[in-house]
């Protein structure tokens, strides 16, 4: 786990699965992590911070099962969430050095996503599970406001609009990525995107109508939700499964892509050669991966 020219920290025993900067502190990291590859064991949830020094731990928190994603509060700087492999989501707070503050448990097997909303007005939170559902939560109230189904594959990848209020995208095993509305009660739009499990995806920061996709295929596709006949790019390069892909909140066509190749690529798909730059920095699969709000290139 380690930031573009910010060094690394080890954490032994445990592998990442899921890092997301803090959009209120610039530096600041959650990692959700796991032992033995989250097949047995605990997890942890690690809240890192680059200084002069490098990369310190500033909080650390245990939880009986594996963490396997985790999403900040967008309406308070010390809270947390992270979804686990005995199927609960855990709310945290930094400011206390136990936890958890609550716990949500109603995903029947394996919760492997979770996500903020980030539109103004609403705190919602959806999670997405290997129970082939994905929940939607209010952090205020003690349970599920509703459940979502149609995949029929686990869901690997949860993921707000950072446009359209009340509406989230899911990518599953079933190779489909999906587009919900809260307000309805049925799928939006099904878009066959993968001729393989589908581990990620995200939404452009410019442009309400593109999302991306990341698979098993080692292949990368950008879908506009207005024609969703063809993908507007597909992005070859990486050997083995992608396991996230995050667009760059700084420019419209830059993203950046994890595998378990053991590399993070980034990529401009507005060009004719797409791959900017291959960091091999990992020595084992790289699962987690995101871009600061606050500072251009730290990742």
């Amino acid at each position: 786990m380690g930031t573009a020219g910010g060094g690394a920290l080890r954490l032994p025993g445990l592998h990442g699965y899921a890092a997301e900067f803090s959009p209120y502190w610039p530096g600041r990291v959650a990692c959700a992590a796991a032992q033995y590859y989250g097949i047995a064991g605990c997890g942890t949830l690690a809240v890192l911070e680059q200084n002069e020094a490098g990369i310190v731990l500033l909080r650390s928190f245990d939880w009986n099962d594996g963490l396997f994603d985790v999403t900040w509060s967008e309406n308070n700087e010390h809270v947390l969430i992270t979804s686990s492999g005995d199927g609960s989501l855990q709310i945290w707070d930094t400011a206390k050095t136990k936890g958890p503050l609550q716990v949500y448990k109603e995903h029947a097997q394996e919760a492997y996503s979770v996500d903020w909303s980030q539109t103004r007005g609403e705190q919602l939170v959806v999670s997405g599970s290997w129970d082939q559902t994905a929940k939607l939560w209010d952090p205020a109230v003690g349970k599920s406001l509703c459940t979502f189904k149609g995949h029929e594959g686990v869901i690997y990848s949860t993921i707000w609009s950072p446009h359209i209020p009340g509406c989230f995208a899911s990518a599953s095993g079933d190779q489909t990525l999906r587009v919900w509305d809260v307000k309805a009660p049925g799928v939006k739009l099904v878009i066959p995107a993968h001729q393989a499990e589908i581990l990620s995806c995200d939404w452009c920061k410019y442009d309400e109508n593109l999302l991306v996709t990341g698979a098993v295929d080692c292949s990368l596709k950008g879908w506009d939700l207005r024609n969703i006949r063809q993908p507007v790019f597909i992005l070859l390069g990486h050997t083995y499964a992608i396991r996230r892909v995050k667009f760059s909140p700084f420019h419209a066509t830059l993203l950046a892509s994890c595998s378990y190749d053991f590399t993070v690529r980034f990529w401009d798909f507005s060009k004719p050669n797409p791959l900017l730059e291959t960091v091999e920095h990992h020595t084992e699969f790289t699962c987690g991966l995101d871009l600061s709000l606050h500072n251009r290139g730290q990742v």
